[in-house]
């Protein structure tokens, strides 16, 4: 039995890292669903859930296959690394910090689902702003360019705009729910 890849996405700020952390957590120790590490070409900073590659790392990974995902945004190179995919045939559910621009690009399949983290917009420019990561014309941007994705197409849509725990647990009953199927042939290959 093959599993499910579970693209988590939503614009800069929404919190998608913290919601999928609180989430793990509230899942405890589950060998079923495995939350991928993204390799992305841009340094680690704070509030940011990824392992950092560079530029020339990052091509040798696309050239060996050592990529099953992989995407651009904001200039930089994003990508998961193929291993996961094992995970995936082997009947487990995987969640990647994704892209919506990459994921709306991909074909409609029965083993990947898309939950979107929306917030308020008032509450989106405020959170950008005090990341400090981008000038004040790069934030108005990223608020402009969620409009392009007001109405991407979800499995499962989470509004992050009250307590992180709440937005955290609705995504864990979402991968709970979702898992079921998946869960005795992943708990077969552990053995």
């Amino acid at each position: 039995m093959s599993g499910l890849w579970v693209f988590v996405c939503g614009p800069s700020g929404s919190g998608k890292d913290s919601v999928m952390d609180a989430a793990r957590r509230s899942l405890g120790a589950r060998s079923d669903i495995v939350f991928a590490r993204r390799m992305v070409t841009r340094p680690m900073q704070p509030g940011s859930d990824h392992d950092p590659v560079t530029a020339s790392r990052f091509a040798q990974l696309l050239q060996s296959d050592g990529l099953c995902w992989h995407w651009q945004a904001h200039g930089f190179c994003y990508g998961i690394a193929s291993s996961y995919a094992d995970a995936v045939r082997a009947g487990c559910l995987v969640i990647v910090n994704g892209s919506r621009a990459h994921v709306n690009s991909l074909p409609l399949s029965p083993d990947l689902r898309v939950v979107r983290i929306s917030t308020d917009p008032g509450r989106l420019a405020v959170r950008l702003a005090q990341r400090g990561r981008d000038s004040d014309a790069a934030v108005a941007e990223r608020l402009a360019r969620n409009a392009t994705f007001s109405g991407m197409a979800a499995d499962c849509v989470i509004v992050n705009d009250g307590e992180l725990q709440i937005a955290g647990q609705r995504l864990a009953d979402y991968l709970t729910a979702s898992a079921r199927p998946a869960e005795a042939a992943c708990s077969r290959t552990s053995r």
